[in-house]
């Protein structure tokens, strides 16, 4: 005879397999701090602003320069590059020139779109 207990630990989709994980226990610490919604200080929201701003400026600054510089001869005729003949090819392949600028590319268009789609919403 089966126990009482058996049907509801099955479920209905039976035991659970092993290897699987189970659902995690909400852990009651993390409530006290989830729990406690202090305001946001005008502080706060211009420091975010702040770093919103300079994360926009450095990701545009060195985007702009990864677009541009593999195309100068600053790239090419460097005191470092001397010494290494066969890196000197690398960097002057224009494979290598393209990859670097499409990073650039990549880096400005991470920087303007961090810029657009700042809300500060997310702060309160």
């Amino acid at each position: 005879m089966p126990s009482p207990h058996s049907a509801q630990d099955s479920g209905l989709h039976g035991p659970t397999p092993t290897g699987i994980a189970s659902d995690p226990v909400p852990d009651p610490a993390a409530d006290d701090h989830t729990a406690s919604n202090a305001p946001v200080t005008r502080a706060q929201i211009w420091i975010h602003r702040l770093l919103v701003l300079l994360f926009v400026f450095v990701c545009a600054a060195a985007g702009v320069l990864l677009v541009i510089l593999p195309w100068t001869a600053e790239w090419t005729d460097n005191v470092l590059l001397l010494r290494y003949p066969d890196l000197r090819s690398l960097i002057t392949n224009g494979f290598f020139r393209g990859t670097c600028s499409g990073l650039g590319l990549l880096d400005i268009w991470i920087g303007f779109s961090e810029a657009i789609h700042y809300h500060e919403d997310d702060l309160k």
